[in-house]
C-alpha cells in the first residue's frame, strides 16, 4: 500500500509540474505544425509544409547505404545539413515553417539533408544486417565522417555539377567535418564553408549530469556489452522502445524527457521548447547510434583529447602503429569554418569552443549567440531560431557565395 502511494504520488507530482509548463500558445502559431498523429517520413513531412522532396540512396566505400533527402533550388550553391548525435534529416524540418530546413527551402536554396550509417534512413548494407550483425554496428563519429560525408558530398556534387557546396552541421554534425579535413585533405576544397551548430569537438569538465555518465562510463560500456547491446535508442531496439513508450506519454512524457532529460543535459529552456513542440519531436526523435559511438565519445571527454578510436595496447599498434591512438590533425582542417556558439549550451562549453578555436587554422567567424538561455537543442528544435539564430546563417551564406 505504501509503495502505491509513493507512485500515486510521485504522478501526481510529475504531472502538476507538466502543467505549469503547458504555455497558452497562440492558435496560429500551433498551426505551424501539421503532422499526424503517426510519424511521417522525411519526403511526407515536408509535403505538408508545401516542398517536394525527393531520396536518393547514396553507398558508402564499406557497403552502408545512405538515405539522403533535397528539396531542389535554384539559389546559390547546394547547402548541405548534417544533424546531430542519435538524430536524422528530420531534424531540420520538425519545427515546420520555422525550421532551418524549410526555410531555406522556401528561399529556393538547393537544400541536401544528410542521414549518417545506423539511423532510421541508413540502417542497410549491402551485405550485413543490422539485426543479425554485430559488425554493422562497427563504428563511430569516425566512420561518420571518414565514409558516410565523402559519399554524401560526392553525390551531391555529381548531382549538382557544383564544385563546392555549403555544409551547417549541428552538434555531432559538424565533429564530422573535423573527421573527413583531418583524414581525407582533399575534401577540404569541397566545402565552401561550414556553419558549425552547437560546435563539439573538446568536451572536457563537462558539468552534471553528462560528468556523471564519463564518471561511469567505464562500467556503462561494460555492461552494454554483456548484454550484447549493439545499437542504442533505435526505433528497433529496448532503448529506443522504452524512451518512446515514456516520451510519447501526454500525462508524463515533457516533464521526464525533456525537464528531467533533455534539458538536464543541454541546458534548461522551457520557453523555447515547450510541450507542443515536443508532441512533433518526439515522433522523430531519437534514431539510433552505436555503442562504439557512445564509448568513442567518452574516451574524448575523459582523455579531453581529439584522438582516434581506444582499441586498447594492442590493437592501437595494428591500427596505428602506435600503442595510444593518434590525435585528429586538426590543423589540416584547412575548409573555412564559422562558429556559433551559445552560453547556456551545457554539452558544447563555450570553454570547450575556444579551445577548438584555437585548434583550427580557418575560422573566419566565431560568434556567441546574445540571448543568454539558449541551449544545445534551440539550434534545431527552437520557437524563435529566427530571431537569435537565422540572421547569422543566411549572413554566411550571402557572404559565402
Amino acid at each position: 500500500m505504501n509503495m502505491f502511494l509513493l507512485l500515486l504520488l510521485v504522478t501526481y507530482i510529475v504531472a502538476m509540474v507538466n502543467s505549469l509548463f503547458a504555455y497558452n500558445v497562440p492558435y496560429n502559431i500551433k498551426q505551424q505544425f501539421l503532422d499526424t498523429d503517426k510519424p511521417l517520413n522525411f519526403t511526407a513531412h515536408a509535403r505538408i509544409y508545401g516542398q517536394r522532396a525527393v531520396e536518393y540512396e547514396v553507398q558508402t566505400e564499406d557497403g552502408y547505404l545512405l538515405g539522403l533527402h533535397r528539396i531542389p533550388g535554384r539559389r546559390g550553391l547546394p547547402i548541405l545539413l548534417m544533424h546531430g548525435y542519435t538524430d536524422t534529416s528530420d531534424t531540420w524540418i520538425v519545427r515546420g515553417y520555422k525550421s532551418l530546413g524549410i526555410t531555406l527551402a522556401s528561399l529556393n536554396y538547393d537544400v541536401w539533408f544528410g542521414n549518417i550509417r545506423g539511423n532510421r534512413y541508413s540502417r542497410r548494407h549491402v551485405k550485413l544486417n543490422p539485426d543479425k550483425d554485430a559488425s554493422f554496428w562497427d563504428y563511430s563519429f569516425h566512420e561518420y565522417g571518414h565514409y558516410d560525408l565523402p559519399a554524401i558530398i560526392d553525390t551531391i556534387l555529381s548531382k549538382t555539377g557544383s564544385a563546392k557546396l555549403n555544409a551547417i552541421g549541428h552538434s555531432q554534425g559538424n565533429t564530422i567535418f573535423y573527421v573527413l579535413g583531418s583524414t581525407r585533405p582533399e575534401y577540404n576544397k569541397k566545402i565552401n564553408v561550414l556553419t558549425a551548430l552547437a560546435p563539439i569537438c573538446y568536451l572536457n569538465n563537462l558539468p552534471p549530469p553528462l560528468s556523471k555518465i564519463e564518471l561511469y562510463g567505464y562500467e556503462i560500456i561494460g555492461a552494454l556489452m554483456k548484454l550484447g547491446v549493439n545499437e542504442i535508442f533505435g526505433d528497433v531496439s529496448p532503448s529506443g522502445r522504452a524512451a518512446k513508450a515514456i516520451c510519447e506519454r501526454p500525462e508524463v512524457g515533457y516533464a521526464i524527457c525533456v525537464l528531467g532529460a533533455i534539458f538536464s543535459v543541454s541546458g534548461y529552456d522551457a520557453e523555447e521548447f515547450p510541450p507542443y513542440i515536443f508532441d512533433v519531436v518526439i515522433k522523430h526523435y531519437p534514431a539510433a547510434t552505436s555503442r562504439k559511438n557512445f564509448n568513442h565519445f567518452w574516451q574524448v571527454a575523459v582523455r579531453e583529447r581529439f584522438s582516434k578510436f581506444d582499441y586498447g595496447p594492442e590493437k592501437n599498434y595494428v591500427e596505428y602503429n602506435s600503442t595510444i591512438p593518434p590525435d585528429y590533425n586538426l590543423k589540416a582542417v584547412t575548409m573555412p569554418v564559422v562558429l556559433i556558439a551559445a552560453k547556456n549550451d551545457k554539452v558544447s562549453l563555450i570553454s570547450n569552443v575556444e579551445i577548438l578555436n584555437q585548434q583550427l587554422p580557418n575560422v573566419v567567424a566565431y560568434k556567441i549567440i546574445e540571448r543568454d538561455l539558449t541551449n544545445h537543442v534551440d539550434f534545431v528544435w527552437g520557437s524563435n531560431m529566427y530571431e537569435y539564430l537565422f540572421p547569422y546563417i543566411f549572413a554566411i551564406l550571402r557572404n559565402f557565395q
